[in-house]
């Protein structure tokens, strides 16, 4: 889930991290207004449709993200999250399409799972919150949070991990940040620095064949 706010950048990276995706995965993106601009060649695109003058043919978001589960996904990405086709896009991730991406507009990480809680609220369904803040914490692998620097640049300023859930608070830990107040190597304000944590998910990476440094997750002494 890539977090921002608005005209942070969070589009554009989530046209970066599709691009990553392989050849041979079918990809459906769901989007209010098409944005992303994706080169793939099992891609389907669908997009929301108001309704007319006389109120009709309206296609909502949350109706595409249910019709993307009979398409036979591998991935699905919704461009933007922000109302009751959460709870839809949840239950997708969790039923199988692991990969998926979407986006949401937060002030940090921790912002963006709590308004993620209310807009499946907004659902209208009978939900108790434990069962919601559960299946966020099934369904959200990593947060990326997204900025817009006071020059006009954008950078992720965090990525972060939701590593479960305890009690009735979902459990995370900061797996890389910009560290504004340091210079990197060519003098450049600001710097991505680890924070010391390993990712839950390496052993996936690891039985997946991908075998990434441990080192990358140390943190600078």
């Amino acid at each position: 889930m890539v977090s921002g706010g608005t005209g942070a950048g969070k589009t554009t990276l989530l046209n970066v991290l599709s691009a990553l995706i392989g050849a041979d995965e079918r990809l459906i993106t769901i989007e209010d207004a098409a944005e992303l601009q994706l080169r793939h060649p099992h891609l389907v695109s669908l997009e929301a449709r108001p309704a007319n003058a006389e109120g009709r043919g309206e296609v909502p978001i949350r109706e595409l993200v249910r019709n993307a589960l009979r398409m036979r996904p591998d991935r699905i990405v919704v461009g933007e999250c922000r109302g009751r086709e959460a709870l839809d896009m949840l239950q997708a991730m969790n039923t199988g399409h692991d990969g998926s991406l979407t986006t949401i507009h937060a002030n940090s990480a921790r912002d963006a799972i709590s308004r993620l809680e209310v807009m499946v609220l907004m659902a209208g369904v009978e939900m108790p919150v434990q069962a919601i803040r559960e299946q966020i914490a099934a369904a959200i692998d990593i947060i990326v949070q997204q900025a817009r620097m006071p020059d006009g640049c954008r950078r992720i300023v965090e990525i972060a991990e939701v590593t479960g859930i305890e009690g009735s608070r979902v459990l995370m830990q900061p797996i890389f940040r910009f560290d504004r107040g340091d210079r990197d190597c060519d003098g450049e304000a600001g710097r991505f620095v680890a924070c010391d944590n390993v990712p839950d998910f390496f052993e996936g990476l690891r039985s997946g064949g991908r075998l990434p440094d441990l080192s990358v997750f140390a943190g600078t002494p």
